[in-house]
């Protein structure tokens, strides 16, 4: 029988067993809400991908310049026989979000959405930077 070390000699057993999704749970949010983000005409067009999500399952909500996007799921599902005693039940229920800054001075009716496919639409318009006003800064002398 042929034995093939572990990388690092089995010194990163722990470490291992760490990176297991279980223990893992942020990395999982960003891939199940995958965004493309580009920009067009002075907007941001973003595009978030919400598979098995109904329109209803979703929340955009916008605080102080930052919009998250929220998607919640709840789902069950029964089996009975013929004198309606349970054979198989489950319930499934998940929830992920994700935050992006667009800017203090976007207002909700500034921003458009539309879901269609299991893909998130929304069109955010890119926010200018504030001119800083030069303002002379006196020395005091004494």
């Amino acid at each position: 029988m042929l034995m093939m070390p572990r990388r690092n000699f089995g010194f990163d057993l722990f470490d291992e067993m760490f990176k297991d999704p279980f223990f893992n749970r942020t990395e999982n949010k960003a891939v199940m809400m995958k965004t493309d983000i580009r920009e067009k005409d002075g907007n941001y067009l973003m595009e978030i991908d919400l598979p098995g999500f109904a329109k209803e399952d979703i929340n955009a909500e916008l605080n102080n310049g930052y919009m998250t996007i929220t998607a919640k799921k709840d789902e069950s599902s029964e089996r009975k026989d013929e004198d309606g005693n349970y054979i198989h039940r489950e319930r499934c229920t998940g929830t992920c979000s994700r935050t992006f800054y667009v800017g203090e001075g976007i207002k909700e009716e500034d921003i458009t959405a539309s879901f269609k496919n299991g893909i998130l639409h929304l069109c955010v318009p890119k926010e200018e930077p504030k001119k800083l006003q030069e303002q002379k800064k006196l020395i005091a002398i004494q």
